[in-house]
């Protein structure tokens, strides 16, 4: 299907100013969680819900009682045939109601020829027929219009807001780099209320490994890395002879990169209209299947066009599509540049979360937090690295017999001669990483099995993993020595790309709506981000391609999420802070410290932004109070 710009003309015409190239990761912070990291023992707090955003929290529960005193009503059944549709139920008084009227016709016209009825017996008998076939011919042209004739895709209920039908229509949201823990921070009341409202699980897993463009292939394939051959940011591929770097949008863009299929080609295949927002991979002309509309990343973008796009698709009458897709870099972009624990991202979480106020907000006032479905996730953690956790790979290997490094902050090796040096250079990484502890190494046939990461030729023959918060690095690109003698920062001061099961890498996943017929605040067991495509193809009735994947709609609640906080200990026996990096520093005592952030010894500073916070809050409240009075009188 041909691409559009919001306008339907072809998506070539659409303004330069939209096509700009991503850019790399940025930097990020010392401080913070590197009290987490520098010993064995870290204690971490994962999901607790902070105090509610009442105004969107009272919005969802004055909607809830009045689904459900619509449902207890004798003449209304939408719920019910809604759940029975959503699990596989057809339903088909359509073709019952026609078989009656041709069944009766039929008896009837038998009948004027057994008994030599009278000329207007059967002519009403002959009436009846064609009124069955004229109902036939009308039901055969809705059904050819819908485009379901070749799609595949399960047909679900068409809702209704007032003004329009929707057809199933879900939104997903990627927050790139959103830790599961800065739930916990107090900055997020839209995001809570929303856990509140709708069907969560303590926290997503991602893959392994846990960087930027593999995850969000996977969350929108269901298939891990190894599979889905996006195995990392940077990668070399031996049989095109070529290096896959996410940013060089020239190269990375190609088709011959992307081997899987994604949702939005699945849908569009399927006939179901797709929208994308920026999402990695979405430029790459994956399958020869375009999106109906896409935007092209932009790094510039302020939140809130964000949200203007997706209120805009929602809006069209003639082709508004039914799956839309939005990427946010801007917590992980921070993250890398200020540091997960910097004052900076406070700001920038807060910022996001507005965002999606403004969304719930649009949503409201169009009448369709009960018709669309909205999913937020993220791709995966953040955590604090600095120049004291730093492994210089030159110290221990000679690089020379190196032909390709992969991956980062982790490192892929590829060699110049594999069979001659593969077990030397193994034995030379194992004896370094027992004496420091800093790192693990792996070859493809070592890589431990809940890594799903070796059956690729795109993944390299040996790697070096360090342990969370360290990094990598290369005497051309940086010289760990030289900068801890002149007190020189590491950047980026936040870094991913660890084992994807580290507290520090969780993700989030959050859904509300029709698809998610669940008690508010419903909590399921952790799963990974392959769980997310087909949940996904489920909420709009697409029959999904084969993946890792095995969740399907409904997903079933083990109970709700407590009120409280929860306080879960952490430990990891293998991190600890080096005296120089790649050297043991002489002591084996790791010390037990809290993941302090920085603005907790500056109560002034912190007061005052609580109380700006507490007055954004409560004109958000009274905003959506007001929007949801209005509904409510409209309504009831």
């Amino acid at each position: 299907m041909p691409r559009r710009d919001d306008q339907g003309s072809p998506a070539s015409q659409t303004e330069d100013k939209d096509a700009v190239d991503p850019t790399a990761d940025d930097s990020d912070s010392e401080y913070g969680d590197s009290d987490i990291l520098n010993e064995a023992e870290e204690q971490e707090k994962l999901l607790t819900p902070p105090p509610r955003f009442d105004a969107i929290t009272e919005a969802f529960r004055k909607r809830d009682e009045r689904r459900q005193r619509r449902s207890r009503a004798p003449a209304s059944h939408n719920g019910q045939v809604m759940f029975e549709m959503e699990n596989g139920y057809k339903d088909s008084s359509s073709q019952s109601s026609v078989e009656l009227d041709w069944d009766k016709s039929s008896k009837e016209s038998k009948s004027n020829r057994r008994f030599s009825m009278p000329m207007q017996a059967l002519l009403l008998s002959l009436l009846s027929l064609l009124v069955g076939l004229l109902f036939v011919t009308l039901a055969w042209g809705a059904w050819r219009a819908s485009g379901s004739h070749n799609s595949g895709a399960t047909p679900l209920q068409t809702l209704w807001n007032g003004t329009h039908f929707f057809k199933p229509t879900t939104i997903l949201i990627s927050l790139d780099g959103f830790r599961a823990d800065f739930l916990n921070r107090n900055l997020t009341p839209a995001l809570n209320a929303f856990i509140d409202s709708g069907v969560s699980p303590p926290y997503m897993l991602p893959s392994f490994p846990s960087v930027t463009f593999p995850n969000h292939f996977t969350l929108v394939t269901g298939l891990y890395p190894e599979s889905h051959g996006i195995v990392g940011n940077q990668f070399w591929d031996p049989e095109l002879q070529e290096e896959f770097y996410y940013t060089d949008t020239q190269t990375s863009m190609q088709p011959k990169w992307w081997t899987a299929e994604p949702v939005w080609a699945t849908a569009e295949k399927q006939g179901v209209r797709t929208a994308v927002h920026m999402w990695p991979g979405s430029e790459a002309h994956i399958s020869h299947v375009e999106p109906t509309y896409l935007d092209r990343f932009n790094a510039s973008e302020v939140l809130p066009k964000k949200i203007d796009r997706l209120l805009h698709w929602l809006d069209l009458e003639e082709e508004r599509p039914q799956l839309l897709l939005a990427y946010v870099p801007n917590v992980d972009s921070d993250g890398h540049l200020y540091g997960p624990n910097s004052t900076e991202i406070r700001a920038t979480i807060a910022d996001v979360d507005s965002m999606l106020t403004l969304l719930v907000e649009g949503l409201l006032t169009r009448n369709l937090t009960e018709i669309v479905n909205l999913v937020i996730v993220s791709d995966h953690g953040m955590a604090t690295t600095s120049t004291s956790r730093l492994i210089q790979l030159d110290d221990i290997i000679d690089l020379s017999l190196v032909d390709h490094i992969d991956g980062w902050p982790l490192r892929g090796l590829r060699l110049k001669n594999a069979t001659r040096d593969l077990d030397f250079l193994h034995s030379q990484l194992l004896l370094e990483a027992n004496k420091t502890g800093t790192f693990d190494v792996y070859t493809r046939e070592t890589m431990p099995a809940r890594y799903h990461f070796s059956n690729n030729d795109r993944i390299a023959p040996l790697w070096v993993v360090p342990k969370t918060g360290y990094a990598v690095v290369e005497e051309k690109d940086f010289s760990a020595a030289e900068a801890l003698s002149t007190g020189q920062e590491y950047h980026p001061k936040g870094l991913h790309g660890y084992d994807h099961e580290h507290p520090l890498m969780r993700a989030i996943f959050v859904a509300r709506g029709p698809a998610f017929p669940h008690p508010p605040n419903s909590r399921v067991a952790v799963f990974q981000n392959i769980q997310v495509y087909n949940i996904i193809c489920d909420s709009v009735g697409l029959q999904s391609h084969a993946n890792n994947g095995t969740l399907r709609l409904p997903l079933t609640p083990d109970g709700l999420h407590p009120d409280g906080p929860k306080v879960e200990n952490v430990y990891d026996a293998g991190e600890h802070e080096s005296a120089s990096p790649g050297q043991k520093d002489g002591h084996d005592a790791d010390v037990s410290e809290e993941n302090k952030e920085e603005g907790d010894e500056k109560p002034a500073w912190w007061s005052f932004l609580h109380e700006q916070l507490q007055k954004a809050k409560d004109w958000a409240k009274h905003l959506v109070e007001s929007l949801t009075n209005n509904k409510q009188d409209a309504t009831d």
